[in-house]
């Protein structure tokens, strides 16, 4: 009975019949019934209500509240206020097109229709794509449709390229083209489609647009991009040659090719950081070898995890031989590891190469070492100490990648094996380890610090524990100490040569294995109180100062080899 009424009034509409009011818009005059519109529409209730000044008018214009929404031309209005007044007369409503429902979106809205604004934000999600998600995300933003902006956000990251080969793309405002790119989850493959954006946006309107290049370049992740795309496309581009201050973002990559993880300031590591898990490249953990739970079997396993996704993807196994207590770091993302003959003497060096997943044999070790550790400073590989199989060694050797050539760098001041070891601000740092005796007898432990500059050694302030067996990495200037059996994780600031306690962990550990991923202190297996190996894993996150258990390895592991390195996956 409700609908045939409805209906009947709908017919009264169109012929005219029974109307007391005239809606006027966009040059057009729709009869209609006060009754009806207040039934329908909380705006035409308040605006007929008695003791309105418009309550007896008999021709209501219709005009939008922001001539910048979507639909506001005179035609747009008129065509917005025919459906709109079919859905209060109950005729129903057939949207065709994203344009049509924006503009009757508008109107319901400006109206108090809310049935039908309702059954538009459906409309427009179901027919939300790749080609239309900016158009909307502004439609979003007008109306304040945080679900409509949510999925429109999911879309703009998971389908950048795509994106940004649209029109609407070109037509942003640098604020907005600048968020895009700094958006650390955009969905892009590569990042060369980051760069290609910013670029064809900017020559869009080039003379006007120029100036927004620094801008735009500060968040595409240039030491991403391959080398030769890097050399034939973003330094021979012409744009970017005349643009000065783009320059020191430029050397920036380039060095961030030739030198590896350890260029930068604090303000450039995200640029160095792949965005996503839509990316082919990652941050991933490498874990080599090691000995298993009692310590019996040397590993010959090479594996690879991906903390985003917690999942972990075999490598090649290690060369010739299983083997624990070697040397491992990454340097220009490769992984080279010392000692892989598992001889107290042995000289062998191999590299793992990320571009071609393959093991690679390189230039030998002018003298054979064991418990020894490698670091990188300046381009260059350091093998630091160790135990020849007669005493502990002072020696140190430099490799350098270009040539392939080891050679001897100045030696420790003390000899020591089993020590952490850990590049920092340009230099490196030997903590602790077993002197020459084989224990270390200093009440507090030594710290000797390297100047690659001037190849000279020196001490600093001694450490508040003396162990050995300990592990070491840096991370935005400080160097982060665990193992020797402790409990706690110490923190050295080489900038003011003072000691910390940072953490405590639920266990002491010794021999384990620690690397910096994603901006936390990675602890993986080692050995326990009892000497028993452990597959727990821990994360030390500096910025909150919190210690969290992570997914166990894939085997209990201890005297292992753990690096990190962007990899394709």
């Amino acid at each position: 009975h409700a609908q045939r009424v409805l209906q009947t009034l709908n017919a009264y509409r169109r012929s005219g019949t029974l109307t007391d009011v005239v809606l006027r818009a966009g040059g057009r005059d729709f009869p209609c019934h006060r009754a009806a519109l207040s039934a329908g529409s909380a705006y035409f209730r308040s605006l007929f209500a008695a003791g309105r000044p418009e309550h007896g008018l008999a021709v209501v214009p219709v005009v939008p509240v922001a001539p910048e929404a979507p639909g506001t031309a005179p035609a747009g209005v008129a065509a917005a206020l025919a459906v709109v007044l079919d859905y209060v007369y109950g005729a129903g409503v057939r949207l065709r097109a994203e344009n049509e429902a924006a503009a009757v979106l508008a109107l319901a809205e400006r109206l108090g229709v809310v049935g039908l604004r309702e059954d538009c934000v459906r409309f427009l999600e179901g027919r939300l794509r790749a080609t239309n998600s900016l158009a909307l995300r502004r439609v979003a933003a007008a109306f304040s449709l945080s679900s409509l902006a949510e999925r429109c956000g999911r879309v703009l990251r998971q389908a950048f390229a795509e994106v940004a080969r649209h029109a609407d793309f070109l037509e942003l405002a640098p604020d907005e083209v600048v968020a895009l790119l700094a958006d650390p989850a955009l969905g892009v493959a590569r990042e060369e489609a980051v760069f290609e954006a910013a670029m064809r946006w900017v020559r869009h309107d080039a003379p006007a647009r120029r100036g927004q290049l620094r801008r735009l370049l500060e968040h595409v992740r240039l030491p991403l991009l391959a080398p030769a795309y890097f050399m034939e496309k973003v330094e021979a581009d012409e744009l970017l040659q005349a643009c000065r201050e783009c320059r020191p973002l430029l050397l920036e990559a380039r060095a961030c090719f030739i030198l590896g993880r350890e260029v930068g300031t604090l303000r450039a590591r995200p640029r160095r950081r792949p965005r996503s898990k839509f990316m082919d490249l990652a941050e991933v953990i490498v874990v080599i070898g090691g000995c298993d739970r009692k310590g019996l079997l040397k590993l010959p396993f090479a594996d690879a995890y991906h903390p985003e996704t917690q999942r972990w993807i075999p490598l090649p196994s290690l060369p010739g031989y299983a083997r624990s207590e070697f040397a491992a770091c990454a340097l220009r993302n490769d992984v080279y590891v010392s000692d892989l003959r598992g001889h107290i003497n042995s000289r062998d060096v191999w590299m793992f190469s990320s571009h071609l997943h393959t093991w690679i044999k390189v230039a030998s070790l002018h003298k054979g070492r064991w418990r020894h550790k490698m670091a990188v400073v300046q381009g260059q590989l350091f093998a630091v100490g160790g135990f020849d199989g007669l005493q502990r060694l002072r020696s140190v050797e430099r490799y350098d990648p270009f040539s392939n050539t080891w050679a001897a760098a100045a030696p420790l001041l003390e000899a020591v094996s089993s020590a952490a070891v850990a590049p920092c601000a340009g230099r490196i740092y030997v903590i602790g380890g077993a002197g020459q005796d084989g224990i270390n007898t200093d009440k507090l432990i030594k710290v000797q610090c390297f100047d690659p500059k001037v190849d000279q050694w020196s001490l600093r302030s001694p450490a508040p524990f003396s162990q050995r067996c300990l592990e070491a990495v840096s991370l935005e200037d400080i160097i982060y100490v665990v193992g020797g059996l402790m409990s706690k994780i110490f923190t050295y600031d080489p900038g003011t040569d003072v000691w910390e306690e940072a953490a405590v962990l639920p266990s002491p550990v010794e021999s384990c294995g620690v690397t910096v991923c994603d901006g936390k202190v990675y602890i993986f297996g080692g050995r326990d109180d009892r000497g028993e190996g452990t597959d727990r894993v821990f994360t030390f996150d500096p910025s909150s100062g919190q210690v969290e258990a992570q997914p166990s390895l894939q085997r209990c592991t201890s005297s292992h080899g753990c690096v990190t390195i962007i990899q394709s996956l």
